[in-house]
């Protein structure tokens, strides 16, 4: 059974860079079709996906984000990383990594991890 565990630094500063890590195991991030996506979920909000990695090492971004959200990977470890470049306290959120793929032409999730708490505060 694939399980994914979101790590990071709990409390990033304004303006600093976020960098967040999710470690796969039971499965590899390499695997046929197999696309791996974060997700955040600001406080009384609802979820927003960010964008994905798939299996070929190719990524795929939330036009809103794409140019601060970049979703590098370490095949060696078998981990898939978020870094956000410049936080602001409105980017105080919930962040999730999760498995998908596609059917057909539509994405779907699937399972994913517990979720880590990302504080941005001086």
């Amino acid at each position: 059974q694939v399980q994914l565990q979101e790590s990071g630094p709990g409390l990033v500063k304004p303006s600093q860079t976020l960098s967040l890590t999710c470690t796969v195991s039971g499965g590899s991030i390499t695997t046929n079709y197999y696309y791996w996506s974060w997700i955040r979920q600001p406080p009384g909000k609802g979820l927003e996906w960010i964008g994905y990695i798939a299996y070929t090492g190719s990524t795929y971004y939330s036009p809103s984000l794409k140019s601060r959200t970049p979703i590098p990977r370490d095949t060696s470890k078998n981990q898939f990383n978020l870094q956000v470049s410049t936080v602001t306290p409105e980017e105080a959120t919930m962040e999730y990594c999760t498995r998908g793929g596609y059917s057909g032409s539509d994405h779907y999730f699937g399972g994913g991890g517990q979720g880590t708490q990302v504080t941005v505060s001086s």
